[in-house]
């Protein structure tokens, strides 16, 4: 008796999109002190304190900065960190 043997395949690969990139945007003020900001920024984005104080000089000169790109989601929750903290934040979609 002979068996049939089928030809292998390879599974295909999941299907997978990247998620859309949203920015948390910092917006200057001029009520809250840079070192509280700096700090704010470092903890909140998860980026070193040079950039931190990067983007917080960005944001006192041009008005605003980008501290973080990611997922909306994400995006969303950091803005609402940033803003109990009592800072301006906002987020957007990044285009192309």
């Amino acid at each position: 008796m002979s068996t049939a043997t089928l030809p292998e395949t390879a599974p295909a690969a999941p299907q997978t999109r990247a998620l859309p990139p949203f920015a948390v945007v910092l917006h200057n003020d001029d009520h809250n002190e840079m070192g509280f900001v700096v700090q704010t920024v470092a903890m909140l984005a998860r980026v070193p304190m040079e950039q931190a104080f990067e983007h917080t000089l960005e944001a006192h000169e041009e008005g605003q900065a980008v501290v973080l790109r990611t997922h909306r989601e994400h995006a969303e929750l950091v803005c609402e960190q940033f803003q109990s903290k009592g800072l301006t934040a906002t987020v957007e979609r990044v285009r192309g």
